[in-house]
């Protein structure tokens, strides 16, 4: 994509920063935990935070967590063939699996390949989702060098049962639908969820790639979550959740030898369970007792026969105290502990490994002025010790103006594809590193927020694949540079969220690639999102728009800019029903976001909801 087509879209920002009339806003600012791993105020937080909550994850009719994802700004994604196929995250620039991603407070993701299923994660059981942007492993440990997804499923309420519904049809043969019910006392809540969908999907592979089969690549999707808790008399808290997603994938097979008839698909499984205690023992102080488990498990077929297994399961356990010292001052303290494990048909000369963390933060505010500061310290069993650490501060210019400036530091350990794959791992890799620094600069104001992020990250010993050995291995250091513009307003009654980022990730190794940018990852991005109310009728239109990048690290496969406008509607029938409908990719946009696969052309979506109030 030419520059031509953002500068228009950059002038559209600022004009509305400067144009827009004053508005009454009176809904409640969010908490957000995951920045800090305790509840703060969007206005407290010093770090780059996005928050989607249920009402805006409705409001958007999005029909996948990337589909959501995709509009935090630095964010671009990789997907191989439409719904439900392998996608990938880029944070920042950063690689994808440098992004840890939480469940209900529990790490979730492959222990194999690094990353998790983000497609397969069930939209319509999520209540909340919080994206983190920068450095976090002085918090949680390895992975968090991009940021942190936390999501957060659906939970009971105080009152009667109120149950919910969905139905919904579309394009592709494609059928979804959503049923549960929440409902509990002072004292107790539950909820009970489940959701399913199911397509033909779209010819994954694109016309003369290796594997390219002439057909349609189907996925189903069934998936459904379980919490509940309880408030005793003495203050103590206790609550437990699960989330269970089962996929079935229908895909091109990568098996040269033959043309057509290759009949493969993969059964996919993503399982979390938690459950935690929270009490305090003195007033001042509140203990958090956690233990989760999450599972990934992936049954690969070729010619309607069993082709491979991949099993892995990590537990973990948690241990934090947050001690208020005084009047806006907190000191957490706390112990997390970690086992990855790896089964199935794939032998691994290792298959497990544990982690230990020890973390310490104070979050301070007097005054004008803000900050946070975190240390932690990990002892991996393959790796050994890694110390990293944040500092940030913030400061008010004024009752409307804030500034901050932020240093981190993070580390991620390498998966166990890339150190004993047959065949491709390598043993001898060492853990990747990285240094941030970032400058933020925030505006609030009774017609909304605008925001500025400057950012530059450095990474050492990344991992890349090294043709030398035909696999992976540390070649690789790569700088990143950014800046991200956010707008969050309301002007002639159309309620407006926009972000543009500009990026320049660069292979700085001193190699033969050495200044080539990153591959895969946009050097901008942006965003815009018009909502519109009408009495019982609301519109909407989203704009998604990536700049032009490359496929591989050598910078000899590129992939073209392109453009995606989404039209949305909405009738409310009563308080309770309400009647939905989505063109997606309304000027049927040709674009590849990974070499020779396909991305959907234009589609409709029809859905009803129904809320018990």
């Amino acid at each position: 994509m030419s520059k031509s087509l953002f500068t228009p879209a950059v002038a559209l920002l600022c004009a509305a920063v400067t144009q827009v009339h004053a508005t009454d806003s009176s809904e409640l600012e969010p908490l957000v935990i995951t920045a800090t791993r305790t509840p703060q105020t969007a206005e407290q937080n010093l770090a780059a935070v996005t928050v989607f909550d249920r009402k805006k994850i409705e409001q958007s009719q999005v029909s996948s967590v990337p589909e959501l994802l995709k509009r935090v700004p630095g964010v671009n994604l990789v997907n191989n063939g439409g719904p439900g196929k392998s996608t990938s995250l880029f944070m920042r620039g950063t690689e994808s699996d440098h992004v840890l991603v939480m469940i209900d407070g529990v790490k979730v993701g492959s222990a194999t390949s690094g990353g998790a299923a983000l497609q397969d994660l069930p939209i319509e059981l999520i209540d909340r989702i919080e994206v983190v942007r920068g450095p976090r492993s002085s918090l949680y440990g390895s992975e968090a060098i991009g940021g942190v997804i936390q999501i957060f499923t659906r939970k009971g309420t105080d009152g009667s049962p109120k149950p919910f519904f969905s139905a919904g049809i579309g394009t592709h043969d494609t059928y979804t639908g959503s049923a549960g019910v929440a409902g509990g006392t002072d004292k107790g809540w539950y909820n009970l969820s489940m959701s399913s969908s199911d397509t033909d999907g779209i010819n994954v592979k694109s016309v003369g790639t290796s594997g390219y089969e002439s057909d349609d690549d189907g996925y189903r999707n069934l998936a459904g979550s379980l919490s509940g808790g309880y408030r005793f008399d003495n203050g103590l808290e206790l609550d437990a959740n699960i989330l269970q997603a089962k996929s079935h994938n229908d895909y091109d097979s990568v098996n040269r030898s033959r043309t057509s008839g290759f009949n493969a698909n993969a059964d996919g499984e993503t399982r979390v369970l938690g459950t935690r205690a929270r009490f305090s023992p003195l007033e001042p102080w509140q203990v958090t007792l956690q233990a989760g488990r999450s599972e990934d498990k992936s049954d690969a077929y070729q010619d309607a026969a069993f082709y491979s297994r991949f099993d892995t399961r990590r537990d973990s356990l948690s241990w934090q105290n947050d001690f208020a010292v005084a009047a806006g001052q907190t000191l957490t303290v706390g112990v997390d502990y970690q086992l990855d494990e790896v089964n199935g048909s794939t032998a691994y000369a290792e298959d497990s490994r544990d982690n230990n963390g020890v973390f310490v933060q104070y979050l301070g505010n007097v005054g004008r002025h803000d900050w946070q500061l975190s240390l932690r310290q990990d002892d991996n069993q393959q790796f050994g010790r890694h110390d990293t650490g944040n500092i940030a501060y913030g400061y008010a210019l004024t009752d409307w103006l804030r500034s901050t400036v932020s240093f981190g530091t993070a580390f991620k350990a390498p998966t166990f594809n890339e150190l004993y794959y047959p065949n491709y791992g390598n043993p001898d890799l060492d853990a990747e590193t990285s240094e941030s620094l970032e400058f933020g600069l925030v505006g609030e104001h009774s017609w909304g927020q605008w925001q500025v992020n400057a950012f530059r990250t450095r990474i050492d010993d990344l991992i890349a694949y090294d043709s030398s050995i035909q696999g992976p291995a540390n070649v690789a250091e790569a700088t990143i540079r950014g800046v991200e513009l956010v707008l969050a307003s309301q002007w002639m009654g159309v309620d407006w969220n926009a972000n543009y980022t500009l990026m320049d990730p660069e292979d700085s190794s001193g190699g033969a690639n050495d200044g080539n940018e990153l591959a895969r990852r946009a050097k901008q991005l942006f965003n815009l999102d018009l909502d519109r109310r009408f009495g019982d009728f609301s519109v909407g239109a989203s704009v998604h728009a990536e700049g032009q990048r490359y496929d591989d690290l050598a910078n000899t496969t590129e992939l073209s800019g392109y453009a995606n406008v989404d039209l949305r509607g909405e009738y409310r029938l009563t308080e309770e029903w309400r009647l939905q409908s989505r063109i997606a990719n309304l000027f049927d946009a040709d674009y590849e976001t990974a070499d020779g696969y396909n991305q959907p052309g234009q589609a409709v979506y029809f859905t009803v909801r129904y809320q018990a109030l």
